[in-house]
């Protein structure tokens, strides 16, 4: 499939449930893609943006309110994309902190249909405690990263490519499989290369479209590394 038809599919996207959890998600098969990150590395408007729905994964004016893991359904019920708690915020109460950890760190390690963790980054304060945590989690559970530096329209384009630089170097020291890419919600880029990426980690390339309208559109060209 190329880029618009996996944009087509991820458009698709409907919310499934909710699990506060990690033993009360659902059944264990098919593909999923985990999004996480701190609560105010802009998770819920890069998802928003990636399916084109203003309000599918609803922002908190408190960030760290969303305590809940959410699946949502790309196109059927065998590839989800999986809004994970924010986490690392100050003002989170610690045990709270501590059982989100837990629960973050089991479905990383154990959860078998998860075929990669997308780890969102605010671009002007990347790799701090927690996203270095869920680094280590995810070697662990033998997942590939593709690391988002978020609210890329915020830096000038020599501090942009600096820290895309300079992530990439400590990644690269990790010794885990791992992809990196600019994002900005805002101004809607990056969305093609994260597209491809589910496309191929969700397998939608095997999923049946079901809005076959419109195949004329033109193929979007790659973007997001500027």
């Amino acid at each position: 499939m190329n880029t618009e038809d996996y944009l087509k599919q991820i458009r698709q996207t409907a919310f499934a449930m909710s699990a506060p959890t990690f033993k009360l998600c659902p059944s264990d098969t098919g593909f999923e893609v985990a999004f996480a990150g701190r609560s105010n590395a802009g998770k819920s408007s890069a998802i928003n943006t990636l399916t084109h729905q203003k309000q599918l994964a609803r922002s908190s004016k408190t960030p760290g309110r969303t305590q809940m893991i959410n699946f949502f359904n790309v196109g059927s019920e065998d590839a989800r994309i999986v809004d994970l708690p924010g986490y690392g915020y100050a003002a989170v109460p610690e045990q709270m902190k501590i059982k989100w950890q837990k629960e973050l760190e089991a479905y990383l390690v154990d959860r078998q249909s998860l075929a990669g963790l997308v780890l969102l980054m605010d671009i002007r304060h990347p790799l701090k405690y927690f996203d270095e945590q869920m680094l280590h989690w995810a070697k662990d559970g033998n997942l590939p990263v593709h690391v988002l530096l978020t609210k890329s329209d915020k830096l000038k384009s020599g501090a942009k490519k600096s820290a895309l630089l300079q992530t990439k170097k400590h990644l690269e020291s990790l010794d885990l499989p791992f992809s990196i890419q600019l994002f900005s919600a805002l101004k809607k880029e990056g969305v093609e290369d994260l597209a491809c990426v589910l496309g191929d980690w969700l397998h939608l390339g095997e999923q049946k479209l079901t809005d076959t309208a419109d195949e004329t559109t033109t193929k979007l060209g790659q973007n997001g590394h500027e």
